[in-house]
């Protein structure tokens, strides 16, 4: 079994149990050169709202500080993004979906980050 197989594994059942719940799921994806969350409807088949390092604006504020899309920094910034946005769409309550990713590192600083802007898991 290879890492991608072991880190779906482990996701698989996380999905199963947030499907029984009917909440609002706050989806992570990361690679080496980036981070993406999303928020999915209830019913799991709708992005609400998404926020990653690919967006203009975010690029924009890393150059600034000087820092790449693939660590703790980009991390926090996607979290807090995407926190203020679920809160303007009326999403206050969401699960954590961190797909299978390890909650350390970059998955745990976004985590934190989105509930520091005021999002409850």
């Amino acid at each position: 079994m290879d890492k991608t197989q072991s880190r779906l594994r482990r996701a698989r059942q996380t999905h199963i149990k947030i499907a029984r719940q009917r909440v609002a799921r706050l989806a992570v994806h990361r690679t080496n050169q980036h981070i993406y969350a999303q928020v999915f409807s209830p019913c799991g088949t709708r992005v609400v709202v998404g926020a990653s390092t690919v967006e203009r604006e975010v690029r924009q504020q890393l150059s600034e500080k000087s820092s790449k899309g693939g660590n703790i920094d980009a991390a926090r910034l996607i979290g807090k993004r995407v926190a203020e946005k679920a809160k303007a769409a009326g999403i206050e309550s969401v699960a954590f979906d961190r797909s299978g990713f390890r909650y350390h590192g970059r998955v745990k600083a976004l985590a934190d980050a989105a509930r520091d802007a005021g999002l409850k898991f």
